[in-house]
Formats: C-alpha cells, structure tokens, sequence
C-alpha cells in the first residue's frame, strides 16, 4: 500500500490523502485550502493525481477544508463512491451550496474560472452514501471501512480503513472532551499506521472552567451597557455557543439581554443539530427529555435576510452578536466589527482558531487598527479569547489518543497542523511512547 500527502500536511487546512494499492485509490477528505481568502490560489490547480481514476472517497466530517474540493473532484471526471455519516452528509450539501456563490465572486476577482458549479455540487451529492458509527462496510475484496466517533462536531468521525489484517487509522478532526454537546472521542486500537491531525500539538487548554469565564465576560459587559462580539463557525462552535448561552439563561445565572445568531449558515446548521439529537451526549439528551430546547431561550433571535441583520444595529445595549465568519476573514461579522470595535465598552470574543494572516489572527496578535470595506477601523474594543471552546483536542488529549493506539503502531503521521506544532507533538509521542512520528509535506509518498 501506498499512502501520499496531497493536502494538510504541515497546513492546517486542504485536508487530502491518498490511499492505494494495485487495486483500488481511496481519498481520505478533499478540503479547500484556507487563508486569507476563502479559497487560495491553490485550490484552482489541477489534482495531482487523476479524479477518474479514484474509486472511493471517505469523509471525516462536514468542514469546508476536508470537502470543500468535492465538487471540483466530481467536475474533473470522479464518478466513484463517497461515504460520511449521516450527518457529515447533511453539513457537507449545505456547506458546499453556500461556499458556491463566494467561490465565484473570488474566482471574478482573481479572473479565473469558478471552482465548480452547482450541478457539480449536485453531482457530488448523488454519490454520498450515508452511514452509521460502527457500521463495517465491506467494499472491492479485502477492504473494509469502519467510522469511529471523532468528538469534533456533529457526525465527525476517525476513519478505520482495514486491507485484510492491516489497519490504517485516518482520525480527522479529533473533539475536545469538554463539549457540552458531543459524545467524548472514542479510541482506537490495532492499527498499524495513524494518520493524526496536531493543530493543538504545542499547547494545553487553560484550566478555567469556560463557562464561568463566559458568564464572567457577560456580567461585564451588561453591567457596561455595551456589546459582546462572537465570531463564529457555523457548524459546532455556533451550537456550542447557544447551549452555553442557554443555561446561563433559563438558570438565571445572567439577565436576559438580545442574543442576534445573525448567520443564515448557522441557523441552517442548527437545524441540522435539531434533526440527529440521538447523536449527542448523555447529559444534553437529559436535558432535551426534560423539555428544554437546547438552542432556544428568551431574548434569542435569528436574524436570516439582510434586513434583519441590520436592524441589529437598533436594538439597544447590552447585547450579543453571534455571527460568520468564524476567521472573520468575511461575512456579517465585518459589519457589527466597523461599528462596535471603535467603542472601548464594548467586547470582540474569539472561542475558535485564527489561521496566520487572517483577520482574526491580527486582531488576536494585539492590531491597533484594521481595515474593512477600504476603511481604517480604530481597535478600542477589548479582544477576549475562550480556549475551552475550541472543538479541537489540545496536545495532552492527542497525546492520550496515541498513547490508547499505540500497542502494535508502527508510524503516527502528524498533519493538519502548522509545521511547528506538529514538530512539537511528534518529539512529545517518539520520547514518551517509542513510536515514530513523521511530519510529513505536500507530495510525500510512504509505503507502508
């Protein structure tokens, strides 16, 4: 067998692995690059291998940077199968029809041809095959597929692809266990090679409780009269964010105040959440037997046209504003930042990671001003940051991963990381497990 690197190794995002023999090309996810644009210049090169001659595709979970490219497969000549959970499924059609008419704003931007169309999207769509956790599917002979519950969002999985008695262990996007969601990580055992992301490699979540923190930066800012900014990913980190929310709320721990979801995408993706709750923990499914909606509660309202976004901007202070993008390197969110960033009152909130170069990154990094819409954007609001909320699992939890798997491992390739923090992570794994760990580069070819 024959494993290449084609994409999120030693980057964060562009998630692309190839697995083959002489019989069958397996591709682990098909992810956009992602930056300062919602797709780079490399997402418009050809694939470095042939889409025709792919047989299968299997899909980690529903992120732009792990399916983003499917379309793009599909218009090159891919007719094979693609398999997801459920899920993962459902979050990959809405993701993919909303990246589309962004996609082809930029690619008139840059003067290129558009990524995909729609019908490829629709192309895509009619070879997914949804699944369960658990199900074994055998496919072409030898090769079996199995999903594993990967804790990140909703239908995530760490893909288990068996050639007879040999297993290679793709574990996607690994949870932080902290989710009040989501079920905790399962491990994995009996494999012989593990394909690892390591985004969190060289650092360890505070040991704040991020609730309080959250209810804390809340009490501050209503007693302030002003306004709590929280950029966002539509898909776990938006849901999270509302059962948080939720409780502080209905327990009474803050007054109700406005909380605006102003993201279309999210409010889509929340209704996805609704529809596969048999999918969450013990204590969340508790909590919806008890009659509490867990993404509803007094003074929340959804903001979907663009009217309604702006009438946001009438509604008094103390409020909160969740809104996309969850880099801030676009959407809704640019507006609510030129107008409530200049105010020292106020609170800009950030509970997901910034890529270098990113908006988002910048602001983190201390940015005095900012630009947007060709305006120059004094920074007089504070930048607060929640670690705990990230749907990442930090360098201690990847390390317990390996350290579960590690009886009989031969290799533990770290991707899905900046290079530096995967460097980190493989020292940590080969000094305290005995198990070489690679860092592998874009094009990397190992047999195994």
């Amino acid at each position: 067998m024959k494993l290449t690197f084609y994409g999120g190794a030693k980057s964060v995002t562009g998630t692309c692995y190839l697995l083959e023999d002489k019989q069958v090309k397996i591709l682990i996810d098909c992810g956009l690059v992602q930056g300062s644009r919602v797709a780079e210049k490399e997402n418009y090169k050809p694939f470095s291998f042939n889409p025709k001659e792919i047989n299968y595709v299997f899909i980690t979970h529903g992120h732009l940077d792990h399916v983003g490219r499917l379309p793009k497969l599909y218009r090159d000549g891919f007719r094979g199968l693609i398999f997801g959970t459920y899920p993962t499924r459902d979050f990959s059609e809405l993701i993919l029809y909303d990246s589309q008419s962004i996609l082809e704003r930029e690619a008139k931007s840059m003067r290129t041809k558009t990524i995909y169309k729609e019908s490829d999207i629709r192309g895509v769509m009619e070879l997914f095959h949804g699944c369960d956790y658990g199900e074994k599917i055998k496919l072409n002979g030898n090769l079996t597929l199995n999903f594993k519950d990967a804790g990140h969002i909703l239908g995530s999985a760490i893909i288990e692809v068996s050639f007879g008695d040999k297993k290679i262990v793709f574990s996607g996007d690994l949870g932080n266990p902290s989710s009040s969601i989501l079920k905790s990580t399962e491990w994995v055992e009996g494999a012989d090679y593990l394909i690892m992301e390591s985004l969190y490699g060289d650092r360890l979540y505070n040991g704040n409780n991020k609730k309080i923190v959250l209810e804390r930066i809340l009490e501050d800012i209503i007693g302030k009269g002003g306004v709590i900014m929280i950029p966002a990913f539509a898909i776990e980190r938006t849901q999270e964010i509302l059962y948080e929310l939720n409780e502080l709320v209905e327990n009474r721990r803050i007054p109700r105040i406005p909380v605006f979801l102003d993201s279309p995408l999210s409010i889509e993706a929340t209704a996805i959440y609704k529809r596969y709750s048999y999918y969450y923990n013990e204590s969340a499914k508790d909590l919806i037997k008890s009659g509490d909606a867990l993404f509803n509660f007094p003074g929340l309202r959804l903001t979907r046209t663009k009217q309604e976004s702006m009438s946001i901007n009438d509604a008094p202070a103390p409020k909160v504003i969740i809104a996309g993008s969850g880099m801030m390197e676009g959407g809704r969110i640019w507006h609510h930042l030129r107008r409530y960033l200049p105010d020292n009152k106020n609170v800009l909130l950030v509970v997901s990671y910034q890529a270098p170069g990113s908006l988002g990154r910048r602001l983190l990094d201390g940015a005095q001003e900012i630009e947007i819409f060709n305006e120059k954007i004094p920074v007089r609001a504070s930048v607060q940051k929640i670690d705990g909320y990230s749907a990442h699992a930090d360098q201690q939890q990847l390390l317990n991963f390996a350290r579960q798997a590690k009886k009989g491992l031969k290799k533990v390739f770290l991707t899905q990381g900046e290079e530096s923090a995967s460097r980190v992570l493989a020292s940590l794994i080969q000094d305290n497990l005995g198990v070489e760990a690679i860092v592998p580069g874009i094009g990397d070819i190992f047999n195994l």
